[in-house]
């Protein structure tokens, strides 16, 4: 992007302008910050309107060389720095641009890691908490926090049948030596202990819930439904989801013999955004969780921490991927519930798009990553549509108390659970007719339903009829 076009963006996680060479502190904690967190530009000639003011050419150099000086003395570990001018408007603005350092933490010399350590978030440098120190260090190691073993706690005083079931489901057998490829596991001094991914799936961490909240109008104000989801993350996800699809409104249109229900918000990319929030994170920050608002307007999915460092948006629309929790993103990956890296963004865009609704709006915000899906208006007489087919969202409810799974069943499995709740049984020929099958493959179906305990099969010969299990 050309750095006039930078410039008019205004300040960010990778920009800081000024008017005039600030004092030598600012300018060193300004450096520090950017090689800590992303890289990125101090530019000195621009004023609060964004109007290039430039330098006095005539100091150039003199000024080039005393922010070398700045710099070689105020930061440690050592940056370099490339300084240069550019001419803009026939005016001269000067550059100091750094990229994201691999030797983090850095550091004012003269205060010492603990209280001269910055980060940048947002279009400010701040103080690094020793926390987020530590996570430096990880990330000059190339260690994510999810990967730490926890000593505190061995294996044996953990219930794993959370994670367990969920791989067994997928036909994935977990045994010790598939948790410890995992790294969700370790073993040391004949002692088997956990890795932080595991206490964080378990839930056996106090930040890991999830706050979710139904509230009246379009503000905070006032609320009308709220839930605090913790345990396993499993457990967590699929309460998350099944908290917003109540309190969202459900739509259905007739199709043949069946009517076909219809969330206004694609599941698919809702719960792609709960993936997401849930795998990507930072649970290094212990005094924040994950919150889900419904709102009249929108649904906002708010997840603490800012993407990680060396990655930006544009890199994310752009389908670049980069996890912070590898361990975590590996686990949801083994069961599906990633579909292809870098893809989740795209897809949950591309989804609602589909749906003839507007893109959502994605954005880092300071520190913790924000999706908002736009709801869509509801007219008079669709609001009365709602009221009257207030069976369908019961009816719904009821088919998650049959199967958990229920979005991802075949839309023939769906058809039919949806006209046995409406009718009590089928017969094979009444399926047949329903699904618009040849008697074969509808038998399949009914078959691989009752072997799911979806259904069950009564009677014998030409009056064998099926019902909910």
């Amino acid at each position: 992007m050309p750095l006039t076009d930078q410039i008019q963006q205004g300040e960010s996680k990778t920009l800081e302008l000024k008017e005039s060479l600030p004092k030598n502190e600012s300018i060193a904690k300004t450096i520090v910050a950017f090689s800590n967190t992303s890289g990125g530009k101090l530019i000195i000639g621009v004023n609060d309107q964004l109007s290039i003011v430039g330098i006095d050419d005539t100091m150039l150099f003199e000024i080039q060389d005393k922010i070398a000086s700045i710099i070689s003395d105020s930061c440690f570990p050592g940056i370099i720095p490339d300084i240069y001018s550019v001419n803009i408007e026939h005016k001269l603005v000067l550059v100091i641009e750094v990229v994201r350092g691999n030797q983090k933490p850095y550091y004012l010399k003269n205060k010492g890691q603990e209280e001269g350590c910055y980060i940048r978030i947002g279009a400010t440098n701040r103080l690094a908490d020793p926390a987020t120190i530590a996570e430096l260090e990880r990330q000059k190691h190339h260690i994510s926090y999810d990967e730490e073993v926890y000593y505190d706690l061995e294996l044996n005083k953990l219930d794993l049948s959370p994670l367990l079931d969920k791989f067994k489901h997928t036909g994935k057998p977990l045994n010790n030596e598939k948790l410890e490829n995992l790294k969700l596991i370790k073993t040391s001094n004949d002692k088997i202990y956990p890795s932080n991914a595991l206490m964080v799936i378990l839930g056996k961490f106090p930040h890991c819930t999830i706050k979710c909240a139904r509230f009246k109008g379009t503000t905070m104000e006032t609320f009308i439904d709220k839930k605090e989801y913790s345990g396993d993350i499993f457990t967590a996800l699929e309460n998350t989801q099944n908290f917003v699809l109540n309190h969202i409104n459900l739509q259905a249109e007739i199709k043949g013999l069946y009517r076909d229900e219809k969330y206004e918000i694609p599941v698919v990319a809702l719960r792609e955004a709960l993936v997401n929030a849930i795998v990507h994170r930072d649970y290094v920050n212990q005094g924040r969780d994950i919150k889900v608002g419904i709102y009249d307007d929108i649904v906002n999915i708010v997840s603490p921490g800012s993407l990680p460092n060396n990655i930006t948006m544009d890199d994310i629309f752009n389908g670049r991927s980069e996890v912070r929790n590898r361990v975590l993103a590996n686990v949801f990956k083994e069961l599906g519930l990633i579909e292809q890296w870098g893809s989740g963004i795209n897809r949950i865009i591309n989804a609602c798009k589909n749906y003839g609704l507007q893109s959502p709006i994605i954005q880092e915000k300071n520190d913790y990553f924000d999706i908002e899906f736009i709801r869509p208006q509801i007219t008079v007489s669709s609001k009365e549509s709602i009221e009257q087919d207030q069976s369908i969202r019961q009816n719904y409810e009821r088919l998650r108390t049959i199967t958990n799974d229920y979005e991802r069943l075949d839309k023939e499995k769906r058809t039919i659970l949806l006209y046995l709740l409406e009718k009590g049984k089928i017969s094979r020929k009444e399926a047949t007719i329903l699904l618009d099958l040849k008697n074969t493959k509808t038998y399949e179906i009914l078959t691989e339903m009752v072997g799911q305990n979806l259904i069950k099969k009564q009677g014998k010969g030409r009056a064998t009829y099926y019902m909910l299990s």
